[in-house]
């Protein structure tokens, strides 16, 4: 019985406490990343710093690209593109599902009416009343 014990502490170390097999193992968004990669080297965790300019670098070319105002007619002709391509994004609702929402939208409309003409009407006898 021991040694079924020990056989199978000896695997589970050998999982965990050498980290040999959990290095094969995906460990996040880091190894994903790698994978899509061309990179054929093993994930060791570390963050490459090679592979992308610092921050100031980036920072200052997006300043300088951001105060170029460039020509009115192309940003208005890519933020309507970029219009349309969210609009095909968008999940339409059908006939059944417009009447639905369209009638929930005017039932409380109309209480909502009701309830601060109601609301209206006896502030307005309150204050009648009161100084009347």
């Amino acid at each position: 019985m021991s040694d079924e014990r020990d056989t199978r502490r000896g695997a589970h170390a050998a999982d965990e406490g050498d980290g040999t097999a959990a290095a094969t193992r995906p460990s996040g968004k880091r190894s994903a990343r790698r994978a899509r990669g061309a990179s054929s080297e093993p994930d060791t965790g570390a963050i490459a710093t090679l592979d992308r300019p610092s921050r100031t670098a980036a920072t200052k070319t997006d300043r300088a690209e951001r105060k170029k105002p460039g020509n009115p007619l192309k940003r208005v002709i890519k933020f309507l593109r970029e219009v349309i391509a969210e609009l095909r994004k968008v999940i339409w609702p059908n006939r059944k599902q417009m009447v639905t929402y369209t009638s929930v939208v005017l039932v409380f409309v109309i209480f909502m009416v009701a309830f601060i003409s109601g609301l209206d009407l006896a502030f307005t006898k309150g204050v009648t009343w009161l100084f009347g």
